[in-house]
This record gives structure tokens, C-alpha cells and sequence, in this order.
């Protein structure tokens, strides 16, 4: 009998509990440039200021929701890195133009969701994207199919979309010769090996999963339940069953505190330089804190979602209402993404789905 066994019942419990707050607690240590902060609040937030400035915060709104892709700009050459910025570009505004038009199809949106989801894991993988992943594909698809906009307005906001992508770019470009002066490019990352696991398994159980959280969403009837498939898909990112879970508390105990900040700052009586001005705090808080503990940038993530989502809005509901209907899209989301982490990282579930899927594809793709 272990040492371990050999200890009373609540002996196990409390050691249990103490590895797991400290677990969840546990602060990295950071090597990011504080200026890549900078540059991403510069991305999201400049078009808000634009936006500001003529009177129309809400086609700043959508070109600040594409600075996001600065994110995905890797430590590489700096031949290398524009190239893959400018690949994530085309790829989330293809995203957000398929949400866009899936809203006018309520039937397509789940097909669509899904459709994006698979393909943008598959593509992720075999180009070892690393973090966020394909989280902002589907982030922008979700919000998109969300949008309170007209058809003719389609080319519109795709078009602001497009700008918000070529100014990240630009920012993008600015910063890495700055970066690069102060610290020598990584090397290029060979692209990981590419298996069925990789490649079939794991992005038909994303896309599964976080349709699953749209359709239930859709059947509780809920309002702009865009936060549900990307809290689905956030959670069940995780690498293994352990990681899967840290996040859902992260996300959910991240989200419980950010909804009371957001609901603070909703409060205020908020104008439009100040929204743009709060947004591109929030984006830089996040971006210093999320490499070093993903509750506390969930804090400031969850308002900023938010105002991304909802500023061009704010005032015509309220705000209690708004902030409980978030709580319960993240507790759905992450729940459905916790299943989705049992589906791949426990092997009784794993291996017979698995089977099923060898069975559905065909002999020359599976690797």
C-alpha cells in the first residue's frame, strides 16, 4: 500500500484540495515585451477612436473587433510573421462574413458555426497555430451572426472589417521592427506532425461541441448568445482533461468577477471617447496579465467582450439583465466544453469515438 493510500479519507480530501488551489492559483512568470500590450491596445482601440470621431462608434465597433488578429503574430522573421498575419487576416474575415450572413438564415447558423469550427482547428493544427488557436474564428463568426444589421449592410461592415485587419497589420509591422531591435527572431517552428487524431478527431469534436452549445443556447431561446460557443470552445482548447478544467473554473470564476466589473463600468454614464478609451485599457491589461494567470485576464476580458459586442447598444436595456444573461451564457458554454473535454481526453470515451470516425472517413484521409 503507497504512502498515499495509507492516509485517512480527509487526509487525501485536504491534500486534494490544497494541490488544486494551487493548481488554479498559479501565477507564470512572463517574458513578453511590454510594448506588445501597447500595440494591441493600439490595434483594437484606434478604430474606436475613428469611429469616435465621425459619429459612428459602431462601424469602429467592427474594425476593432478584426485588430484582434494582431494576437496571432508569431516571435518569427519578420517575413514570416507578416505572412502569417496577413493568413490570419483573410482567415477571420471569412469567418465574420459567414457569421454575418448566417444571421439572415437563422437555420444556418449551427451549420455554419460548426462548419467554421472543424475547419479552422484542422488549419490551426497543421500550421501548429498556437494560442489563442481558433478561438477568435469564432469569436468573430459568433458575434457576427449576432449583429443587428441589415442585408445591404453586409458589404459595409465586411469592408470595416477588412480596414480593422490591414491597420493590425500595419501595427503589426511597426512593432516588429521595434521588437526586433530588441530581441533576435525565433526560428521558424517546423509545422507538427499530422495524424487522424489531430486532424479528424479532435476539430469534429470542437465543432461538434461548440454547435451543440449554439443549438442549446437556440433552445433556451437565449438573446445574443454569442458568449456560448466561444466559452465551449475557450474550455475545451484545454490539452488534456486537467487543463480542460483549470479553465472552466478559470473562465467561470473570471467571469463571475468580470461581470461585476462590467456591470461597474456599464453603470457609468459612458460617452463614446470614453468607451473607446476604457476598451483599449482593458485590452492592454489583458494582454500583460493573460501569460501570466487566465482568470485574471478572463476579469477584463468579460467586459471588454461586452463593449465589443454590445457598446453600440448600451442604454437600451438593462444592465442586470445584460450581465446575468453573460454569467449564464459562460456557465452553459464552459459546462458543454467540459463534456467536450471528456469526449477527448478520456480514453473510454475517446477510443470508441474514435472507431466511429475511422469508419466515417475515407482510407486516403486518414494520415
Amino acid at each position: 500500500m503507497s504512502e498515499e493510500q495509507s492516509m485517512p479519507w480527509w487526509r487525501r480530501l485536504y491534500m486534494g484540495a490544497k494541490a488544486e488551489i494551487g493548481a488554479l492559483a498559479r501565477v507564470n512568470v512572463s517574458d513578453r515585451l511590454w510594448q506588445m500590450p501597447v500595440a494591441a491596445a493600439l490595434a483594437s482601440g484606434l478604430p474606436l477612436l475613428v469611429g469616435a470621431w465621425f459619429d459612428h462608434l459602431d462601424y469602429g465597433l467592427v474594425s476593432s473587433l478584426a485588430g484582434l488578429v494582431f494576437l496571432y503574430m508569431p516571435p518569427t522573421p519578420l517575413s514570416h510573421r507578416m505572412v502569417f498575419l496577413m493568413a490570419c487576416a483573410f482567415a477571420m474575415t471569412a469567418c465574420y462574413t459567414l457569421g454575418v450572413i448566417s444571421h439572415f438564415v437563422p437555420i444556418l447558423m449551427m451549420p455554419t458555426l460548426i462548419f467554421i469550427a472543424v475547419l479552422a482547428a484542422m488549419l490551426c493544427r497543421f500550421y501548429g497555430v498556437g494560442m489563442p488557436g481558433s478561438l477568435f474564428f469564432i469569436m468573430v463568426a459568433s458575434i457576427g451572426a449576432y449583429s443587428p444589421i441589415g442585408i445591404l449592410e453586409v458589404p459595409l461592415m465586411v469592408g470595416l472589417f477588412s480596414m480593422g485587419t490591414l491597420l493590425a497589420g500595419l501595427i503589426g509591422f511597426f512593432y516588429s521592427l521595434h521588437a526586433l531591435s530588441l530581441r533576435p527572431a525565433q526560428p521558424v517552428p517546423e509545422r507538427p506532425p499530422v495524424n487522424f487524431e489531430s486532424m479528424v478527431l479532435e476539430p469534429v469534436v470542437f465543432g461538434t461541441f461548440v454547435g451543440l452549445s449554439l443549438a442549446a443556447a437556440q433552445v433556451l431561446q437565449l438573446e445574443k448568445a454569442y458568449w456560448v460557443p466561444v466559452s465551449c470552445l475557450a474550455v475545451i482548447q484545454g490539452t488534456s482533461l486537467r487543463a480542460v478544467w483549470t479553465k472552466k473554473v478559470h473562465r467561470i470564476l473570471g467571469t463571475s468577477v468580470g461581470l461585476m466589473v462590467a456591470w461597474g463600468l456599464l453603470s457609468l454614464p459612458l460617452d463614446k471617447w470614453t468607451i473607446a478609451l476604457v476598451m483599449m485599457a482593458l485590452s492592454f491589461i489583458i494582454e500583460t496579465a493573460v501569460v501570466r494567470h487566465y482568470a485574471v485576464a478572463v476579469v477584463f476580458i468579460t467586459p471588454l467582450t461586452i463593449l465589443l459586442a454590445e457598446a453600440a447598444t448600451l442604454g437600451h436595456g438593462p444592465t442586470a439583465e445584460l450581465v446575468q444573461a453573460r454569467f449564464f451564457d459562460t456557465v452553459l458554454g464552459c459546462t458543454i466544453g467540459l463534456a467536450g473535454g471528456f469526449c477527448l481526453h478520456d480514453p473510454r470515451l475517446r477510443g470508441p469515438l474514435r472507431a466511429v470516425l475511422l469508419r466515417l472517413t475515407p482510407q486516403r484521409l486518414r494520415g
